[in-house]
């Protein structure tokens, strides 16, 4: 990995690091799937990433100050982390939903985070962040007792898939 850009262009220097879509995948399961650790990554990928190329990734996202990964000890697994740079992606991967919505052809409950965070306010986006941030950093929200943006992001995704299992 280079650690200077090819040019001095921001979009070239943003798609250095983020320009390949395994690299937005893997940055999309931890942050809206929760997903930690290597298995969980793997397994619980609905585009079925292998293993090597899920390895590479995780490498790449460390090294490049997106992630952090714990020291795991031997029988243990490593866990993932956000790091503030990471978390601050949440906005590119609204944007790139919001995008995929409107020009690709989408399923509705796989979608519906995406539809929800493109219809919702900019307040949304900023929850989730902070959610990232506490889960993450262990930075605490400023309202815990309201429903964390997560949360509201799961109730509509069930909503969606008992929909269409009624018009089914």
């Amino acid at each position: 990995m280079r650690e200077k850009p090819r040019s001095g262009c921001a979009i070239n220097a943003a798609l250095e690091v983020l320009g390949d879509p395994w690299t937005l995948i893997v940055l999309r399961d931890v942050i809206f799937g929760g997903r930690r650790h290597f298995r969980d990554l793997q397994l619980r990928n609905e585009e079925g990433i292998a293993s090597n190329i899920l390895a590479g990734r995780l490498r790449k996202l460390v090294e490049t100050g997106l992630l952090t990964r714990d020291d795991a000890t031997r029988g243990q697994k490593a866990t993932y982390t956000l790091t503030e740079a990471g978390i601050q992606t949440l906005p590119v991967m609204a944007a790139l939903g919001t995008w995929g919505v409107q020009h690709r052809p989408t399923t509705p409950e796989l979608a519906v985070r995406a539809r929800i965070l493109a219809d919702g306010s900019p307040e949304l986006v900023e929850d989730l962040m902070d959610e990232l941030r506490e889960i993450h950093l262990g930075i605490a929200r400023e309202n815990p007792k309201s429903p964390s943006a997560s949360e509201r992001l799961q109730q509509a995704y069930e909503a969606v898939r008992s929909q269409e299992s009624q018009a089914g």
